[in-house]
């Protein structure tokens, strides 16, 4: 945000805590600039797990700095504040002392829609979700413009495709490549190789289309990263792919004329239930019933039907659904 006027109230939110700690960190650098961090900072909070009462941040708000011409308070896990009380807060939102700053910093629960209203209207909000694909693509590719150094396209794709949902990773390597090479190094994927380290988590989704493709290795890769990085239990992975084969079967079989009802049958967005519709076509009846069943067997293995370990159970399942999920030879000429 450098270059741009500072704002009396900020409402920083996502759904990764790392990258909203990352966010605020950012935003306070900016907005106190070169004063001292201590003398202008105020957090306002409280003991975890409980509400932040309403009327210190209000106090904090409407005292004048001291010693400086700036006071920021920044109140944590903003969605403690009590909300009986916001309605004061949102007061002091829309009519700020001109030498005070609020931050507020999303987490502990759902912020008052009032306040977020505020904030909308009289300063900025700050959103850094990225549940969806698109939103992490997104802001990666800020982040990357943004960065210490300038990775080239191969490179940030691997980049992209080595974090997963691992976002707050970036900001460190990120760095550890500034100190290697130098600020405003173009980096290649040889350089950015040896400072990457574990995978990190994938989207459940990547599993399905991993095995919707039909390659075994490919689904088994994207499999360990969920179970090692992304931290699932097989008895989760099973139900994700228990849910992909069900929706799959709500649409076989049927009249299903278009996307759009496909969406309202399985209650999805259209896109999702586009490709659903079409693996389905393309499985049929008769394999769409086998992977049920394989993954029924599956469950009861992995929960001590045999003596195999539910991970081993799991990956023997994957490997099954992918082999089957392969367009046939003849079907390929």
């Amino acid at each position: 945000m450098s270059g741009t006027a500072i704002s009396s109230s900020y409402l920083v939110r996502g759904d990764d805590a790392s990258l909203v700690a990352q966010a605020t960190r950012a935003l306070l650098a900016e907005v106190v600039g070169d004063r001292d961090h201590s003398l202008v900072i105020e957090e306002v909070g409280g003991p975890p797990g409980e509400d932040i009462n309403v009327g210190a941040v209000v106090d904090a708000c409407l005292t004048p700095p001291f010693l400086i011409d700036l006071r920021v308070v920044v109140v944590r896990e903003a969605g403690r504040l009590l909300t009986a009380e916001v309605p004061r807060l949102v007061e002091v939102v829309a009519d700020p002392l001109p030498t005070t700053v609020l931050v507020l910093v999303g987490g502990g629960g759902t912020i008052p829609a009032p306040l977020v209203k505020a904030v909308k209207a009289a300063g900025r909000i700050i959103d850094v979700t990225t549940g969806k694909a698109g939103d992490r693509k997104a802001w990666l590719a800020q982040h990357l413009r943004s960065g210490p150094v300038k990775l080239e396209p191969k490179a940030a794709d691997l980049l992209g495709r080595h974090v997963g949902e691992d976002l707050g990773r970036v900001e460190g390597l990120l760095n550890a490549l500034s100190a290697a090479y130098g600020e405003g190094a173009r980096i290649t994927v040889d350089d950015l190789a040896p400072y990457l380290g574990e995978a990190g988590g994938v989207p459940r989704y990547e599993l399905a289309n991993a095995i919707d493709s039909g390659q075994p290795a490919d689904a088994l890769a994207v499999l360990h990263r969920m179970l090692t990085s992304g931290g699932l239990v097989p008895i989760q992975v099973l139900a994700t792919l228990h849910i992909h084969f069900a929706n799959m079967l709500a649409l076989d079989g049927g009249h299903v004329a278009s996307d759009l009802e496909a969406s309202e049958i399985l209650g999805t967005a259209p896109f999702v239930a586009k490709k659903v519709l079409e693996q389905s076509r393309r499985l049929g009846s008769a394999a769409i019933a086998h992977a049920i069943n394989l993954i029924a067997q599956a469950d009861v293995d992995a929960k001590g039907g045999t003596g195999l370990d539910p991970q081993l159970v799991v990956e023997i399942l994957v490997a099954r659904l992918s082999r089957q999920t392969r367009p046939r030879a003849d079907a390929r000429r």
